[in-house]
């Protein structure tokens, strides 16, 4: 299929990236493919989304879409685990298979004379994988040592008990991505390669190509690579279960009394990245938890009353509805008084308007970390795939500004009233506390 030309001009690097510099082409299997040219330095960066992730594990084999992308790269039908490494550490070069909820990630990074190399060592990675079986029971004997080690980590355990509260052990979105030590060993090399040729599918991928390339050449690079890549078998993207918000507050306790630390996570279900409320709902949350030194949490909760160690939030937006979350590191004699700071902070901000200090406080501070984020070939590449995932448009980093600067106060007290309710939470406490 033959690249789809931009009737805009031709790109022009002293200016914003989009419509005008962002060039869209389409290979032959479907594959979308977007090249944003970038001549400041010789490097390149290729990244790519196919739609497979830990939302099409069985439940009995929870870990299996993280197992099969973490696997990818150990061997395929020509070249070996050390020779994929050889050859790309031989020219500085680097790439990268890894697996989320909905999508696995691939890709690499390298110097423009090297670009072809980059994509003979990806394309054959992804269209050859061998699974070898000493390499796929390393893998797994490292999977599982990580997983033992988290049965020791207060913050990562905290952060599994709290997602599987909030959504559930039968919703994909409370199950651990990475698997668990009862379904790791469960998982056989044959799951992996059944995995991969169920899910692995070249229609509706998407591939972004950032750096010190012509975007015609790169097209072509590719469609010579890939295109004829056809999927083994007719499996569409698995759809997102309805998300239930909580009716309730639930409170899981894990004693550890060899730590000295208690790690705390309370939250509740937000906006997915395209619900309309999602701009407001970001903003509130740099409030509560990320200007300066981790916004008001930071503020009142460590440094007035002393509660913590660290406070702060997140938000989690993705294709499905995300987290919202604070996270605390506290004494174990400062737990109760600390929950009920944070959960007066919630309150605070669904109940009172914030001043319009914090408003431009966080409005600076947001619009300010995107374009530090476009400096690098690799934050570009991230930018171009999210905004191709969400379906935000090319010209999305032009309109970005003014979408955060438009965003009101109204907006976002109703955006925190909507999702934040300080009586139905998702609470975890792992460390030397006894309920």
């Amino acid at each position: 299929m033959t690249p789809d030309h931009p009737t805009s001009p031709a790109p022009d690097e002293a200016g914003p990236i989009g419509p005008h510099t962002i060039r869209r082409f389409t290979l032959s299997n479907g594959i979308n493919l977007i090249v944003q040219e970038n001549h400041t330095s010789p490097s390149v960066v290729m990244e790519g989304h196919l739609w497979a992730g830990s939302m099409d594990d069985p439940v009995e084999k929870v870990g299996l879409a993280v197992f099969t992308a973490s696997a990818m790269t150990h061997g395929t039908a020509t070249r070996s685990f050390q020779e994929i490494n050889e050859i790309t550490e031989s020219v500085g070069a680097s790439a990268f298979f890894s697996a989320g909820r909905h999508l696995v990630g691939w890709g690499g990074k390298s110097l423009t004379e090297d670009f072809d190399l980059l994509v003979n060592v990806l394309s054959d990675v992804l269209l050859n994988p061998a699974f070898p079986e000493k390499e796929v029971e390393k893998l797994r004997g490292q999977i599982i040592t990580g997983l033992k080690e988290l049965e020791d980590d207060t913050r990562g355990l905290a952060s599994r008990e709290y997602r599987q509260m909030l959504y559930g052990v039968q919703h994909p979105y409370g199950r651990p991505d990475e698997g668990t030590l009862e379904s790791v060993p469960s998982i056989a090399r044959d799951d992996l390669i059944d995995f991969y040729h169920t899910h692995y599918r070249p229609d509706e991928a998407v591939m972004v190509v950032v750096g010190d390339v012509a975007a015609d050449g790169v097209y072509h690079t590719l469609e010579k690579r890939l295109g004829s890549w056809r999927p083994a078998a007719n499996h569409p993207p698995s759809g997102i279960p309805t998300v239930e918000p909580l009716t309730e507050q639930r409170r899981t306790v894990r004693t550890m009394t060899n730590k000295t630390q208690v790690d705390i996570v309370l939250g509740t279900i937000g906006p997915a990245r395209k619900d309309p409320e999602f701009h407001a709902a970001r903003l509130a949350n740099v409030i509560l938890g990320q200007l300066g030194l981790m916004g008001r949490l930071g503020q009142n909760v460590r440094d007035v009353q002393g509660l913590a160690y660290y406070a702060y939030s997140t938000l989690n937006a993705g294709l499905g509805p995300g987290p919202w979350s604070v996270r605390a590191g506290v004494s174990p004699e400062s737990v109760d008084q600390a929950i009920d700071s944070v959960v007066a902070e919630i309150e605070r901000l669904r109940d009172e308007p914030v001043s319009d200090e914090e408003i431009e406080d966080g409005q600076d501070y947001l619009t300010g970390i995107l374009p530090l984020h476009l400096e690098t070939n690799e934050g570009i590449a991230d930018t171009l795939l999210s905004m191709e995932v969400f379906g935000l448009g090319d010209d999305y980093i032009m309109r970005y500004p003014s979408l955060i600067r438009s965003v009101t106060r109204q907006q976002m007290q109703a955006a925190a009233q909507k999702y934040l309710d300080p009586y139905r939470y998702a609470l975890a406490i792992v460390g030397p506390y006894e309920a």
